[in-house]
């Protein structure tokens, strides 16, 4: 089979590789249709990161289920699917607990498009491995697009459970989204507006994403760079930034008493301003997404048109075009399709 593998800082190509099996009672083999780039991605290929290549990429599809092992009974074959970023078994403690990202069973981190938890392949091969698959893959429901849902697996339900735990605890949080990635900033916006929250301000250095934001329904002040606090009493903030200047702004424009979630990717340390954090008593939430338990959620949105992640996307691409695109990406997320 085709596998698109990163060699090393903007290195990519295409190499045949050994078609996945089936190997376990609960596996299956999935045909990616619909591939997106992670906005990590674009700094997995661009500049060094902690992941020593060669490795196979993509973490973010739908795919079509092509063959199963005996033990999965809620899935048929030529099923469309969410395959989810991480590899989990859905039984571990982490597992219960709805923490799929931190699955016990299978090594720290592990995922597929990187090798920092072993070598799962990329969601950009012909095919994939699903382990544990009853339990990993969302159906997708026939009225929704696969372009409009490959980003379920990771940036998008990421974004979402990023605001729906504390807009469900308080609806009338004023939320603030602190930007500056390609998609995940404004996938937050548009996932705090549906899901209700009465007002959410944005920030961001980049004119266009700011426009994007907008027209989304978000208050957008005009800055040229990041505040070390922006003015106002934002209960719930998040860091989309992936800027240490935005993930400061975050934490210091965070009212006493709110939350500030990071969902921000660092490779670096990062200095906390611990005194003046202390002075607000602030609930600081980070982490990887875990995104399995609330893929059905995010679709149910996008099914119904609650939440439309079009705008921040861009595409379809072919997956030929992987590696130019991938190379020279364009400002929005690309999506590839078979």
């Amino acid at each position: 089979m085709r596998s698109l593998v990163l060699t090393g800082p903007r290195r990519l190509e295409w190499q045949d590789r050994p078609a996945p099996r089936l190997s376990a009672p609960a596996d299956a083999l999935v045909r990616p249709i619909a591939s997106a780039s992670c906005d990590l991605d674009r700094w997995i290929v661009a500049s060094p990161a902690p992941f020593e290549p060669p490795f196979a990429l993509g973490h973010e599809a739908v795919g079509e289920v092509v063959a199963l092992a005996d033990g999965n009974t809620a899935l048929t074959v030529g099923q469309r699917v969410v395959i989810p970023w991480h590899i989990s078994c859905g039984a571990c403690e982490n597992c219960r607990r709805d923490l799929p990202g931190a699955c016990a069973s299978v090594p720290r981190l592990a995922s597929y498009g990187t090798n920092v938890g072993g070598h799962w392949g990329g969601l950009f091969d012909d095919l994939v491995r699903v382990p544990w698959a009853g339990h990993n893959l969302t159906p997708l429901p026939p009225a929704v697009d696969p372009f409009l849902a490959a980003s379920a697996a990771d940036n998008l339900t990421d974004a979402f459970q990023a605001v729906r735990p504390a807009l469900a605890a308080h609806p009338d949080a004023d939320v603030l989204v602190v930007g500056g990635t390609a998609s995940l900033g404004l996938l937050t916006v548009a996932s705090a507006i549906a899901l209700g929250a009465p007002k959410v301000t944005y920030l961001d250095t980049d004119e266009a994403r700011r426009a994007t934001a907008a027209a989304l329904g978000a208050v957008v002040p005009a800055v040229s760079a990041y505040p070390d606090r922006l003015d106002g009493a934002f209960d719930l903030v998040v860091d989309a930034s992936a800027d240490p200047a935005g993930f400061r702004c975050a934490l210091l424009s965070t009212r006493p008493g709110g939350t500030c979630v990071i969902r921000s990717v660092y490779f670096t340390e990062l200095r906390l301003p611990y005194f003046a954090l202390y002075g607000t008593g602030i609930t600081i939430v980070t982490g990887p997404p875990h995104a399995s338990p609330y893929v059905p959620d995010v679709l149910r949105l996008i099914g119904n048109g609650t939440l439309n992640p079009a705008p921040m996307l861009t595409g379809p691409y072919g997956y030929d075009d992987a590696i130019d695109i991938l190379l020279e990406p364009p400002p929005a997320k690309p999506v590839f399709t078979r």
